[in-house]
């Protein structure tokens, strides 16, 4: 007993010899940093592809603050869709804080969209706003992401043969854009299964940014998936339908932008995704 007791008091009097190590300890407590890899057979950004509808290869990492704070990364590999150009790699940068309203949560952030040496004036700034909630096997959120005029958001070319000249039609112009969406999803009870729903709607510039993009390609349009997923552990396999509302006609003022450069289909058109995702 005596040596238990003398045990204790030796651990107690180095802890309190090195305040330091208790309070490291409880940092290290404090945050937490989680991440994720991805293999997709395709990106979908809000329905359109943005890796000529072939593979990506993605990933982020997160860290988060027991108040609520957080701020990640994320990126993904790039190509066609006008000209990304660079490294035709996407990297986003993310911060945010989250808060507890006792059965749902708020996550207000903003997302900082990056094309790492690709043509100027590309990278632009989008708020977001995030409401959810979890009861039981079923999971809702609803959010709303509204960029301000921007030059990376402009209409700079009115149309696809517009930007195969090289001629803005309008250089400099500025343009903002919003996003509002749901998901919702529900968990098959004693199963690794999930079904998962969404749809999007986006209201923007309706013709081309500076690198021969846009965010909202036809000004207004609806975007949606349905699909399911199952984890085993850090994996998940996933498998959604993707399509959009915008027609072939809608679009054809963007081309050739706005097809695959190997078939010429639409870049917005249906199509079924496949994804496995490690954890960590």
């Amino acid at each position: 007993m005596k040596k238990i007791i003398a045990a204790a008091l030796a651990t107690a009097t180095l802890v309190v010899a090195n305040p330091a190590f208790a309070q490291d300890a409880e940092a290290e407590s404090a945050i937490k940093v989680t991440g994720s890899v991805t293999l997709a057979s395709d990106y979908r950004f809000r329905g359109v592809s943005q890796t000529d509808k072939a593979m990506a290869i993605q990933g982020g990492i997160t860290v988060t603050h027991e108040s609520g704070l957080y701020v990640g990364t994320w990126a993904s590999n790039l190509s066609g869709w006008g000209t990304f150009g660079g490294s035709n790699t996407e990297l986003d940068l993310i911060g945010g804080y989250a808060m507890d309203l006792g059965g749902a949560t708020l996550d207000v952030g903003l997302t900082w969209y990056m094309y790492p040496g690709g043509a100027d004036k590309t990278d632009f700034a989008e708020p977001y706003v995030k409401l959810s909630t979890t009861q039981g096997p079923v999971s809702l959120l609803a959010g709303v992401a509204y960029a301000p005029k921007q030059e990376a958001l402009g209409r700079w070319y009115a149309s696809g043969a517009a930007y195969g000249t090289g001629v803005p039609t309008t250089a400099g112009a500025k343009d903002d854009n919003l996003y509002i969406w749901g998901d919702a999803a529900y968990a098959i009870p004693e199963t690794p299964f999930k079904l998962k729903a969404h749809i999007g709607y986006s209201d923007g510039n309706p013709g081309l940014g500076p690198n021969g993009t846009s965010v909202a390609p036809t000004g207004k349009y609806l975007d949606w998936s349905l699909g399911g997923e199952a984890a085993w552990g850090p994996l998940t396999l996933g498998v959604s339908w993707i399509d959009t509302d915008i027609s072939n006609a809608e679009s054809a003022y963007l081309q050739p932008n706005f097809s695959s450069t190997k078939d010429g289909s639409s870049i917005a058109g249906s199509t079924v995704l496949v994804s496995l995702t490690a954890a960590f």
